[in-house]
């Protein structure tokens, strides 16, 4: 018995097969021919949208496009990865219909467009909306450091140029004495640098120390406290050293992407209403229940998005909650009550704690409150504080802070459903490997993050309707 055998290479065929049977019915790549296709891609901003009339003819801004969808969905990135498959894959080959664009060609669409991309996102998430794959009840927001381009190694905060500038002045310094105590003796070194050698090492040191006062000078002048030299708008970051802060607010019901951002921020504190307000835009919501975890619970933020109709689910950072100054255990603040009416506070041993003044601290404004002689003689002092008398301070909303606590105890169970919306997102864009940027700059990072948004809700969608379905939606559309 033999094997099965393919077709001769050199064989002529009369009637050749057209790529189009290549191409299967239910091919996610069809999708992404039909969704593009019906985009109007001079509304959305994008450069060449009508052919000029002289000069060389361009690159479709759809055909480009089309090829950006293709490869973020499959993981390819690169455009000299994205102009390989352009000559070998059958499907990019159906999709641009044997166009094929270098790597420069390509690279520049996504430069020359970063803007427009966020408006194809929304453009499909509208499409998503009218299939009523959003629930626009529930988002849950969270955070993520995805890395830059810049290596470690070319960034500096001024606390490292201040060291390394001393440890060179220091170098300097040891060089001058060799080459003063060889002139004075005039014979050669004992070591192993000759002058000349000292002397060269002298002139790269003090070029070096010059370059380093140049970029504290820079720091001083802009405010900064740290700079990038491969891409200045990136910054240090936990857990990746240097790169940028990526945001998502995603859906409940389907687990889908509503809102992408990108921010410099080393923290969360000032992302939740940011988020919380541009989720509800885009859902259309008139109400819209936000879940975050601790690293977002910030006061202000709390406020604003209650003024903006929004319920927030967000618990309180514990710190060092329930600690005195030396790690000794105390009564934590909440043990404390709060009554309005009278503005005090009354302790767990029934005193009254009167308010005595206002004052900011850390930039927030608090009111403060103790009674001295109520501490001096309470046999509980000593589980109490570890000063002569415990003073409570009270920021001016914290009554939004209190109800927002509230909130939380009511409701447990939707921040630990948090987790099981928002953080598997974050994990899919790394095992696809998009936690990495390719592009330099804040807006060239905005613009990738959201054609990898776009990719996670378009598989999303695939996963959760097929091909058929969504085609059918974009004939409908069309």
């Amino acid at each position: 018995m033999s094997y099965i055998e393919g077709v001769d290479r050199n064989q002529t065929q009369l009637l050749p097969a057209s790529v189009e049977e290549y191409v299967g019915e239910e091919a996610a790549v069809r999708v992404i021919e039909a969704f593009v296709g019906g985009l109007d891609v001079r509304a959305l901003g994008f450069g060449r949208a009508e052919p000029a009339g002289t000069g060389r003819p361009a690159y479709a801004p759809h055909d480009l496009l089309k090829l950006y969808l293709y490869g973020y969905l499959h993981r390819i990135r690169s455009s000299r990865r994205l102009e390989a498959e352009t000559k070998r894959n059958l499907e990019v080959i159906w999709l641009l219909r044997a166009l094929r664009p270098d790597f420069k060609t390509i690279a520049d669409f996504r430069r020359d467009n970063r803007e427009c991309f966020k408006g194809v996102f929304r453009r499909f998430n509208l499409l998503l909306r009218k299939l009523e794959l959003f629930g626009a009840e529930l988002v849950a927001i969270d955070g993520a450091k995805f890395k830059a381009v810049n290596s470690p190694r070319r960034h500096y905060t001024v606390k490292q140029l201040t060291e390394l500038t001393a440890q060179i002045d220091a170098r300097i310094e040891e060089y001058l004495g060799r080459l003063d105590a060889e002139d004075a003796v005039h014979a050669d070194l004992p070591a192993a640098l000759t002058k000349e050698q000292l002397q060269a090492k002298l002139a790269t040191l003090t070029e070096r120390r010059s370059r380093y006062q140049d970029w504290q000078t820079e720091l001083a002048a802009t405010g900064q406290t740290e700079i990038s030299l491969t891409d200045p708008d990136s910054r240090g970051q936990k857990q990746v050293g240097v790169g940028y802060n990526v945001q998502v607010a995603v859906d409940a019901k389907h687990d889908l992407i509503a809102e992408p951002a990108v921010v410099q921020d080393q923290n969360d504190l000032a992302q939740l209403h940011p988020m919380a307000t541009a989720a509800q835009t885009q859902l259309a919501a008139t109400t819209l229940a936000v879940v975050a975890d601790a690293g977002y619970h910030e006061a202000g933020q709390l406020e604003k998005c209650e003024q903006a109709g929004l319920t927030t689910y967000v618990p309180a950072r514990t710190g060092t909650l329930g600690q005195g100054p030396g790690g000794q255990p105390v009564y934590p603040k909440t043990d404390f009550t709060y009554e309005a009416a009278q503005d005090r506070y009354r302790c767990p041993a029934g005193q009254t704690l009167a308010w005595r003044y206002a004052t900011k601290a850390r930039g927030k404004a608090r009111d403060y409150y103790y009674t001295v002689a109520a501490c001096g003689a309470c046999p509980q002092r000593a589980q109490c504080t570890t000063a002569a008398y415990r003073k409570i301070s009270r920021l001016e909303n914290e009554a939004v802070v209190e109800r927002q606590a509230a909130r939380v105890t009511a409701k447990p169970e939707l921040v630990a459903e948090r987790k099981t919306i928002v953080e598997h997102v974050f994990g899919t864009l790394r095992l696809w490997g998009h936690d990495e940027f390719l592009c330099r700059g804040l807006e060239m990072v905005r613009a990738e993050f959201s054609l990898s948004a776009l990719s996670y809700n378009l598989r999303r969608a695939l996963n959760l309707l097929g091909v058929p379905t969504l085609l059918a939606a974009m004939t409908a559309r069309a």
